[in-house]
């Protein structure tokens, strides 16, 4: 429970004392929220319902709360109540806060989340990098509060445009084999090439599909090579910018493929199907197109081939009655709003999945350029998501360079790497999600503003400070002195952290805990700069050592949910 949510618990109940039978009170922060003062809203309206004086109202309801070291309030105004944290509430919750565990949640669940999901055809690039980091951070969040998160990267690896590919990797040769595969991205260009120009090979190509559905054996075990080597390359990009996606948590089209005809059987037998041009679809009165005209969800093509809906059917099938997720989060772009929605109206109106299970879309924008165009490489191609990253890591290396001394190579590169990628991953997720973004590199490896590298300072600057000190803190924790102003509003950010998790949860917006971060990073430099540390008194000393590595520790914990590394130097 967050202070926010204790104070409101509390005050419920002196309402109700009051004679006040509402629900609990609205309990927002002050302008001077930073220094522990809240405002109580509620006893306004009630006091017009019940026809009372406000003010009245409001003195009973301070009269019926408990005397509590943990804050103090008062009337103020027609009826308004304000509350005031303590200095003792403030330094006790501090030191349960250094000695606590992770935060756990009354009731977790199991829940899906769907998210990175590349096509095999070809090298990740930039285009995905919003879903994978996104959904790299929903599953982190969900598991540091006690919720089971089942990673889904539902990759594309099934479907027509591995017809040409396979028709081309079968024409090269053994001995050039591995090279051409090397280069994915080249790889797809030439093969789509052929597909457009050579009438015979797009001939074989389609008849590779057919061949490939109907499980030829020989033709599954080239699709196999070719997808082993796609995997390892998202792999390898995977490992460079830290997430959490392993190979195991792959669940691609192709697994649902034995389930697509017993599927649209079943809507068959449910009276759902009605044919459209040969095609086989359901239509719902929610989904409207043109001139009112019913949309159609299509569930088995002319020719008898299966478009994502079916295959997206099958899998929500998949993880409620065999991953048994209590929730599903789809972390997806927002031009498939349309299609994901059609998909769980059809597998509502099948019964795919109970009313009780949650689904959820998470869309997010585009990368831009700074012409505000998406981002491609000068010949239209897309830009490799790996080179965005190892480009990253050169870049803060050569910032580095200038700024830190005495540092070996391998101390130096390492740096690099969680900078320049904590910064490609930060302005990902401070941006609001639902909005496109410029990628602009000046920006996100800036030291100062609202940055992963300003973070990362800030965190080495209290390391720094600990090891400087001759003193041990002890354990459990002493009081804490909170005399200072600057003590006082680094203390209350620090007890905070829940209330930002609380929040990112409401919708999964990243930006509210980086936001959260940025202040805290600011209100530690407040803190330094007024507070001094090193030749304070012993007691002193003590009580500001505890409360920066308590401030070490929230900034990194909250970087690493964020899927940010940290070091101890810079």
């Amino acid at each position: 429970m967050n202070i926010r949510q204790s104070l409101e618990q509390q005050l419920a109940l002196a309402m109700t004392q009051a004679g006040i039978d509402q629900p609990s009170p609205m309990i927002r922060q002050s302008q001077r929220a930073a220094f522990g003062h809240y405002q109580a809203n509620g006893v306004m309206s009630a006091a017009k319902r019940l026809q009372k004086n406000p003010r009245a109202l409001a003195e009973s309801v301070v009269a019926a709360l408990p005397e509590p070291s943990e804050f103090t309030a008062e009337v103020a105004g027609p009826g308004f109540i304000n509350i005031t944290l303590t200095d003792s509430y403030l330094a006790h919750a501090l030191s349960k806060q250094l000695l606590a565990t992770k935060p756990t949640v009354e009731k977790p669940e199991r829940i899906v989340v769907d998210y990175s999901s590349p096509n095999l055809a070809k090298e990740m690039h930039i285009g995905h990098l919003r879903s994978t980091v996104i959904g790299d951070t929903v599953v982190r969040v969900l598991e540091h509060v006690g919720h089971t998160p089942i990673r889904a990267n539902h990759v594309g690896d099934w479907g027509a445009q591995f017809g040409s590919l396979l028709a081309y990797l079968d024409e090269a040769e053994a001995s050039t084999e591995s090279a051409q595969l090397s280069d994915l991205e080249a790889f797809y260009q030439v093969a789509s090439k052929r597909f457009r120009e050579d009438t015979a090979f797009a001939e074989k190509a389609r008849a590779y599909v057919v061949r490939l559905q109907a499980g030829d054996p020989e033709l599954k075990a080239l699709w196999q090579t070719f997808i082993n080597t796609s995997m390892d390359h998202g792999q390898r990009v995977y490992d460079q910018l830290n997430i959490t996606l392993t190979r195991d948590h792959a669940m691609p089209e192709s697994q649902y493929n034995d389930d697509l005809q017993p599927l649209v059987a079943d809507l068959m037998e449910l009276g759902l199907i009605e044919k459209s041009d040969g095609a086989l679809c359901v239509f719902l009165d929610e989904f409207k197109g043109k001139n009112d005209q019913p949309l159609p969800a299509m569930v088995q093509k002319t020719d008898g081939g299966f478009p994502y809906l079916a295959t997206d059917l099958a899998a929500l099938r998949y993880r409620h009655h065999t991953l048994k997720a209590n929730r599903i989060l789809y972390v997806v772009g927002a031009s498939q709003q349309l299609h994901l929605k059609q998909v769980i109206a059809v597998a509502r109106a099948a019964a795919f999945i109970p009313d009780h299970v949650m689904t959820q879309h998470l869309p997010f924008g585009l990368v831009l350029k700074e012409d505000g165009k998406p981002f491609k490489t000068r010949d239209g191609a897309d830009v490799k998501l790996i080179d965005v990253a190892l480009e990253a890591v050169d870049r803060a290396k050569n910032l580095l360079a200038a700024r830190s001394q005495g540092l070996s190579e391998q101390d130096s590169q390492r740096i690099a790497e969680v900078v320049g990628i904590g910064a490609i991953k930060y302005a990902e997720l401070q941006k609001n999600r639902t909005t496109d973004y410029i990628f602009d590199w000046e920006t996100m490896l800036a030291f100062e503003g609202n940055t992963a590298p300003y973070l990362l300072y800030a965190y080495t600057r209290i390391q720094s400070l600990i090891r400087k000190s001759s003193l041990t803190m002890t354990d459990p924790p002493t009081n804490f002195d909170l005399s200072a102003p600057q003590e006082r509003a680094l203390a209350l950010k620090n007890l905070q952290m829940s209330e930002a998790l609380d929040t990112y949860l409401d919708d999964y917006q990243a930006n509210v805990l980086c936001n959260y971060l940025y202040e805290l990073a600011g209100l530690f430099m407040s803190f330094y700069e007024h507070c001094p540390v090193l030749s304070a008194p012993d007691a002193v000393q003590i009580s500001r050592l505890q409360l920066a590595q308590m401030t070490a520790n929230t900034l990194k914990t909250g970087l690493e949910l964020l899927g940010i590394e940290t070091v101890e130097r810079m």
